[in-house]
């Protein structure tokens, strides 16, 4: 959808689709640039968000292999509460969130995707 902005310029509005409700989505993964980990733990700090579905789950578990292949000394939380979802401004479930920001939402990454995310992150 094209919206027209300050001085006229043309925006394109993008539209989150839930991967949940069995759309296909299409996006980019931002991954953050000098991500450090829990201060207190030192351990990195991994959040899947998601609402219970089977896509939700999916990203839980590739998320625990990527870790698990990487070795990390790192425990993944799967967080459900909504209010904490929308907490992080996510639109789209499943999301990824590694030290409190959001790397993918609307997408079920396979483990080789999250373990790049991780690596871009500094993991």
């Amino acid at each position: 959808m094209a919206l027209f902005g300050i001085g006229g310029k043309k925006e394109e509005k993008r539209q989150s689709v839930c991967s949940c409700g069995g759309e296909s989505v299409s996006g980019e993964m931002a991954v953050p640039v000098n991500v450090t980990g829990n201060r207190q733990s030192g351990k990195p700090n991994i959040k899947v968000l998601g609402s219970g579905c089977k896509n939700c789950h999916a990203l839980l578990e590739n998320t625990r292999a990527a870790v698990k292949n990487l070795a990390l000394d790192a425990d993944v939380e799967y967080v459900t509460d909504m209010e904490k979802v929308m907490g992080y401004g996510v639109m789209s479930m499943p999301a990824l969130v590694v030290n409190e920001t959001v790397v993918s939402a609307g997408r079920v990454l396979k483990a080789g995707d999250v373990e790049r995310a991780l690596h871009q992150a500094g993991f």
